[in-house]
């Protein structure tokens, strides 16, 4: 016997209706392109979602057609999410700072028709274009602008664009497993794969995502997405955001500390999320300013390990922060860092130890880890294995592939390390590619780097296994320095917080490390500069 209660696709497209219908004065803050801040609302979103969807259509794209995107956080850009979504296509969104030969590829193997550009991109779109097999129209997102028409031939403007729309037409009914958007990994070897959404893992994730233990987005928030939208959706936070209401913060290109201070203050900011690159940016130039950013109550931190010296740091400003975890793979939540009950009568020190990790699953996903022999390891916080993981959002197959992603089991590999506990808790260890095998041991880069980031006098810092004529690899860590302090004091350092046979063996000082897009160490660049350098001596 079946339920007796109405059934409604699970779509992206009702995500804006709610947004336009019950928060339609609902604020949007958009820092263009090219300068200065721009005001709308949910309401005028909605609207522009629906011209959109309606003027693809007349431009001849059917059901599932890819659309791509090369641009920052702003207006027009969450315009498109809805309404490539929302009109049944497929937003597909383009990392900006993949060189132009792995954007050609991702472009083509997605054969996205449309490409809507930023005018940041403008002359790289021009070059592109020979190139590109599948892309039949490039829209600017922006009015109309003569030069950049020359640069572009048959350059069409996004807001022309949305004028042959029409505003009232309705989103087409969808199949909720329909796809309805697609991102590349960012990956550092060979060519980035897709993984292909669909609505319903989509609107399962925003549910699921913004739940008091998740992000806990309310309509009363104001919410800066650091976090690019071509970076896994922008962790989900514009679904999320149509579907509280809250007040939206879009940062534009300019991501630097000093501008996202001011941001902060001018909209008062409550929520921001971002990799822990940008808020090492931001704790210094709250320093330079001399901002207590008193409307910033907590921050969500991922892409990569929160170093826990960070946390003391915030909290002085009364800024909690929130460790998760996901991947381009797991849409991306896999877990979010947020205490029990049991935990509120811990200590503070206590309660810092369980913030380290990333946390435990939400409903949705379950986690196991395994050794290399296949078997199932104990959730006692002690047996290090391979993070695998399920769910009603995580990657079956990569787009463009027939075989599936999945261990035989039915389980996605994600390619971390890590350890879980009894309750769920579970921690990083490292990414399989970059944790240190010396001497048949294991050594976490994650752990060194931390240690390396919570000295006063270094910034930043990066772990790698270097070869080795004895051991097979040794540590070396590459640091910024932001004061005074020696390779020998910075070794020394490291005595007494972990066993002697983890300390580095070398330390290199560089002026910065090498960032990707979405805010991580490309470790592979200081394993290529610096992974013989014990050889050297």
């Amino acid at each position: 016997m079946l339920g007796q209660m109405m059934h409604m696709p699970l779509t992206i497209g009702s995500l804006i209706d709610h947004a336009a219908r019950f928060h339609t004065a609902g604020e949007i803050v958009s820092v263009e392109t090219t300068g200065g801040i721009e005001k709308s609302t949910w309401g005028e979103v909605g609207a522009n979602a629906h011209r959109l969807a309606s003027a693809l259509r007349k431009l001849g794209l059917e059901q599932g057609a890819r659309c791509g995107t090369i641009a920052w956080n702003n207006r027009r850009h969450l315009e498109i999410y809805f309404g490539v979504a929302g009109g049944g296509f497929v937003c597909h969104t383009i990392n900006p700072r993949m060189g132009p030969e792995q954007m050609v590829y991702v472009i083509n193997h997605a054969e996205d028709q449309v490409l809507f550009i930023d005018a940041t991109f403008v002359s790289a779109a021009g070059k592109l274009a020979p190139a590109l097999k599948h892309t039949k129209h490039i829209v600017l997102l922006g009015p109309r602008d003569e030069a950049a028409a020359e640069a572009v031939p048959g350059l069409l403007f996004f807001d022309e664009l949305l004028e042959t729309g029409d505003p009232s037409e309705p989103f087409p009914d969808l199949d909720e497993r329909a796809a309805s958007s697609l991102c590349y990994t960012s990956g550092t070897t060979g060519n980035p794969k897709g993984v292909l959404y669909s609505h319903r893992s989509t609107v399962l994730h925003t549910l699921a995502g913004n739940q008091p233990d998740g992000l806990g987005i309310s309509a009363k928030d104001t919410v800066l997405p650091v976090v690019p939208m071509f970076h896994v959706n922008a962790w989900g936070v514009p679904y999320i955001s149509a579907m509280t209401g809250c007040k939206l913060v879009l940062p534009g290109p300019n991501l630097d500390g000093k501008s996202l201070v001011n941001l902060i203050d001018e909209t008062e900011t409550t929520m921001a999320l971002g990799v822990p690159t940008i808020w090492m940016g931001l704790l210094g130039a709250l320093k330079e300013t001399g901002s207590k950013i008193p409307s910033l109550t907590r921050t969500l931190v991922g892409g990569s390990a929160l170093p826990p010296s960070m946390i003391p740091k915030f909290a002085e400003y009364g800024v909690e922060l929130i460790h998760g975890w996901g991947m381009t793979e797991t849409s991306p939540l896999g877990t979010m860092n947020q205490l029990l009950q049991r935990h509120t009568n811990l200590s503070e020190d206590e309660q810092a130890e369980i913030r380290v990790g990333q946390g435990r699953p939400p409903f949705g996903v379950d986690l196991r880890v395994m050794d290399e022999e296949g078997n199932v390891l104990p959730h006692d916080g002690k047996a290090q294995g391979d993070l695998q993981i399920r769910g009603h959002w995580i990657a079956e197959t990569y787009f463009g592939k027939e075989t599936s992603a999945l261990t035989d089991d039915g389980w996605f590999d994600t390619g971390d390390v890590a350890t879980i506990n009894e309750e769920g808790y579970m921690i990083i260890r490292d990414r399989s590619k970059d944790i240190i095998k010396s001497g048949g041991e294991w050594i976490s880069t994650v752990t060194l780097e931390n240690i390396a980031i919570s000295h006063p006098a270094i910034s930043n810092a990066a772990a790698i296994g270097a070869v080795h004529e004895k051991w097979d690899e040794r540590p070396v860590v590459v640091a910024i320095k932001s004061g005074e302090v020696s390779e020998d004091e910075l070794i020394a350092f490291y005595k007494g917080k972990v066993e002697s046979w983890q300390i580095p063996d070398r330390v290199v000082f560089v002026d910065e490390l090498p960032i990707g897009a979405t805010g991580k160490v490309q470790k592979n660049k200081l394993r290529d500069e610096y992974g013989k350098i014990l050889l050297d001596a």
